[in-house]
């Protein structure tokens, strides 16, 4: 059995792709059974029959069993791995060889009825009616073949009945015995397609049973590693969190009690007391910002932005950061404007600045608008560190920090998380390049924000 589709609306398709598999499963060297009867039926009518026609009906079931061998052949080589659309276009171009064996079967009427003893004539009828039951449980998972094959089967026998009683007619006006036996073959005609349809109809639902299935799996073992996932997220959460904030309230210990002991150092310990709680601060801001983020409590607030208003704004904020550690800092300027959260797209690309200052120790940062055929685009460039291949796309999770970075020790790994969670609410995509030891560059795309949509992705990710 193939694996089932991860959509429902795939259903139809893969049940019916299913239901041929296992008719030709089913199928699989039961034309030998049929092969094995025509030698019973040429001995039970050996002594009545000419022997040209008992031979001539014999090779053309041969090469009827070849074709049935044939087109199992040809199954098994090109169709049988492949779509539900290629198990339909098996049926419906091979299906001439089960209404080859119809015929020949259909056609057997005419070596024995009223044609042998009576006895011999039962034993005949049977094997003839069991070549058109035996593959019913197969036949029937298909339907069309099913009626391809019942019916050529059938509509040749009732032809090969109406012409022996026509024969038998014409040098015995009086004879009436025969004319009652069609009634058997219709009845077991319509007997058999109400049974296929019986069949079908509950391998069907077995099938559909089992897809549904499949799919409440699927959806529980998604529901569960996504609980599971939430769970180490929120536990790394933690343990990060306690990690970072344990150095900044333990300075904050160390010079309580070294100011308590000695009160005269209050000048040389209060900035180190204000750093240490600035750090604290700004802890909390970040996680308490990819909070609001996460519960889906933010309110967007969408406007037109004008882009050199904006790089005018984020310069004098980070202009004198990065000269008081002795960084270039340049800026490039376009002219435009788009649809944004003016708050929050300044919160992204500051955090992508403060990031560019902070690990770059010579050369400088530049931030740059550029007009590109894809629209506007900002561009944050370093000379700094750079990142490795290796770890560009675990930069952008929460808490994470370069092992053996240099410029990680006194960051808290969120500024990154927070453009990313901000760059997927407001539509701004950002992608990174960087080289080891040469800098990085971040380029966010300025396209239009849509509120609607931004309000729907903060409240998808509060759900």
């Amino acid at each position: 059995m193939t694996p089932a589709p991860a959509s429902a609306d795939e259903a139809e398709s893969w049940v019916r792709g299913e239901l041929i598999r296992s008719l030709m499963r089913s199928a699989r060297g039961s034309y030998f059974v049929s092969a094995a009867l025509m030698p019973a039926m040429v001995g039970l009518n050996w002594a009545y029959v000419p022997r040209w026609e008992l031979l001539t009906w014999l090779v053309a079931g041969l090469i009827a069993t070849a074709c049935r061998a044939w087109g199992a052949r040809v199954y098994a080589v090109r169709y049988a791995g492949r779509s539900a659309a290629a198990q339909q276009q098996f049926t419906e171009r091979y299906g001439f060889v089960w209404s080859t064996s119809a015929v020949v079967w259909g056609l057997s009427v005419l070596l024995f009825f009223e044609r042998t003893p009576q006895v011999n004539q039962f034993m005949s009828w049977l094997i003839v009616a069991g070549v058109g039951t035996f593959p019913l449980n197969g036949l029937a998972l298909h339907p069309p073949l099913l009626k391809r094959y019942v019916n050529t089967l059938f509509i040749t026998m009732l032809g090969a009945v109406v012409i022996r009683l026509a024969s038998i007619a014409l040098h015995h006006p009086q004879f009436q015995y025969g004319y009652l036996m069609p009634i058997l073959p219709i009845l077991h005609w319509f007997l058999l397609l109400r049974a296929g349809r019986h069949i079908h109809e509950t391998a069907r639902n077995s099938l559909e049973l089992l897809f549904h299935n499949h799919i409440l799996i699927k959806s529980l073992t998604q529901q569960r590693q996504a609980a599971v996932s939430a769970v180490a997220m929120k536990n790394r959460f933690l343990a990060s969190a306690a990690h970072d904030m344990r150095q900044p309230v333990l300075a904050l210990s160390l010079y309580a009690d070294w100011l308590r002991n000695e009160p005269e150092l209050v000048l040389e310990l209060a900035p180190k007391i204000v750093r240490a709680t600035h750090a604290v601060n700004a802890l909390f801001d970040s996680m308490f910002d990819l909070a609001r983020i996460d519960s889906g409590q933010v309110r967007l607030h969408v406007e037109r932005v004008d882009v050199p208003e904006l790089l005018h704004d984020l310069e004098l904020q980070y202009r004198p950061v990065a000269e008081s550690r002795g960084l270039d800092f340049r800026v490039h300027v376009c002219e435009g404007s788009f649809l944004t959260d003016p708050i929050r797209v300044r919160r992204m690309i500051g955090n992508l600045l403060a990031n560019a200052i902070k690990y770059t120790a010579e050369g400088g940062v530049l931030l740059a608008a550029r007009q590109t055929r894809d629209g506007l685009r900002v561009e944050v460039w370093d000379t700094g560190i750079g990142i490795a291949p290796e770890h560009l796309r675990d930069v952008f999770l929460e808490f994470y920090k370069v092992a053996d970075h240099a410029g990680t020790s006194d960051g808290f790994g969120l500024g990154l998380a927070i453009v990313a969670r901000l760059s997927h609410v407001l539509g701004h995509p950002v992608s990174v390049r960087s080289r080891l030891g040469s800098g990085s560059v971040f380029r966010v795309a300025l396209h239009d924000a849509d509120e609607a949509v931004a309000q729907a992705r903060v409240s998808a990710s509060g759900g």
